[in-house]
């Protein structure tokens, strides 16, 4: 089933990204880099420069679907991942089961890993007003 934002967003475009984390075993940090990914190669003007008529900078909305295995969703820090977007209010996040738990191919104690696997996450960000 596709999801798409709730009616409560007219719906502009959306941005797509996949974020790991392969040494200590964080999901909250891999859903960060995912996220990060997403946004990272994009601008907004329209919103700061008025280009869309009768909405305003602080109009922009956001809402942001992260594919997280499933054994790890209780482990993600929601608030933490928020804190990745410098601007526009986030009116919904949605987690479901996705991304891959997989080998880094070694554990490196050093660097904080309990084992070798390897998280991964995948977003979409939902951008309106």
């Amino acid at each position: 089933m596709a999801c798409v934002p709730n009616s409560s967003m007219t719906l502009l475009f959306v941005e797509m990204g996949v974020g790991y984390d392969q040494h200590g075993q964080d999901v909250t940090s891999a859903a960060m880099r995912a996220c990060k990914n997403a946004i990272s190669s994009n601008s907004i003007p329209a919103f700061r420069r008025g280009s869309i008529p009768g909405v305003s900078f602080e109009q922009m909305k956001l809402q942001i679907k992260l594919g997280v295995p499933r054994p790890l969703h209780h482990t993600l820090d929601l608030e933490k991942v928020k804190s990745v977007f410098p601007y526009g209010r986030i009116s919904n996040v949605e987690v479901v089961d996705g991304g891959l738990i997989c080998s880094s191919g070694v554990e490196v104690e050093e660097m904080g890993d309990k084992n070798d696997d390897c998280y991964i996450v995948n977003a979409a960000v939902y951008v309106g007003y």
